[in-house]
């Protein structure tokens, strides 16, 4: 690999240089770490989010620090706006190599007191969004054959939590959407690399208040940690990322009797875990 230093940033040039990537839901916390991380490596990045003032922050700090990250307001929720913005992108920049869909929201509230309009903005945002930014772009890389789908889902998708009945539902859904499309994909014999990430609660503000009982074994996860293991799976093109090693039990816990895979959940705190959510908007 060669490497040279520009504006301050050492650069070496790798899988991630020259790439241009568009990352929804990149203003903000683990979205931007990532963005920024790829940045760093050399990508050109473009960052979709709905809060402006946001954007305008991560837009002056790239600047200021000589990456290479444009920004669009983009509310992911309504399918036309999806569209007409990636339209933009395409004429602007000509093909998206690396597709991160990140964008996510939580309710936290039990099944019952969660309102309509949260969880309807929950699959919105969630999962039906990734249809549309798939169909906005995996043409151009199957037309390549080349490309990259990022779907960041969550331990929630492999495993349903107290408290969180839309947004598992909606992880779930993300997790079963990526599985298929890379099932296409390899039918197909395209070479388009897919990575589907599923990290336990993570530290960026977003579950505030969430607790495990272990955190030795199931801690919840640094937010700078979990953005450079999600860069390296995209690095290396790895399919499948689940941290912290202890989720891929969850796996095995499926093969036993329901009632004993409730009562681990119960003595490893998964069920409790939401108990004193208070989220990004509440803290």
């Amino acid at each position: 690999m060669v490497s040279f230093r520009g504006r301050g940033i050492l650069i070496t040039m790798n899988k991630i240089y020259g790439k241009k990537v568009l990352i929804t839901g990149g203003a903000s916390g683990i979205g931007l770490l990532v963005a920024r991380s790829l940045a760093e490596k050399g990508a050109q990045c473009i960052v979709w989010d709905i809060d402006p003032l946001s954007l305008d922050r991560l837009r002056e700090s790239a600047q200021a620090d000589g990456l290479s990250i444009d920004t669009m307001v983009c509310d992911i929720s309504v399918r036309e706006m999806v569209y007409s913005q990636a339209s933009r992108v395409l004429e602007r920049y000509g093909v998206i190599d690396i597709l991160v869909n990140n964008a996510g929201v939580v309710s936290g509230s039990s099944f019952l007191e969660t309102p309509d309009e949260k969880i309807q903005k929950t699959m919105d945002v969630n999962i039906m969004a990734m249809f549309w930014t798939a169909k906005a772009f995996l043409p151009s890389m199957y037309a390549r054959r080349d490309g990259h789908l990022v779907t960041i889902a969550s331990a929630a998708s492999l495993v349903g939590v107290t408290g969180l009945a839309d947004y598992s539902a909606s992880k779930f859904a993300a997790f079963g959407f990526h599985e298929a499309i890379r099932t296409e994909i390899r039918k197909k014999n395209l070479s388009i690399r897919t990575t589907v990430v599923c990290p336990f609660f993570i530290n960026t503000g977003m579950f505030d208040g969430v607790k495990t009982r272990f955190p030795l074994v199931l801690p919840i996860l640094n937010s700078a940690y979990a953005a450079r293991r999600i860069v390296r799976a995209i690095e290396t093109g790895k399919k499948r990322l689940i941290m912290p090693r202890f989720v891929y039990l969850i796996y095995i816990l499926r093969l036993l009797p329901v009632g004993v895979m409730d009562a681990l959940s119960d003595f490893f705190g998964i069920n409790n875990a939401m108990d004193e959510f208070r989220g990004r908007e509440k803290s």
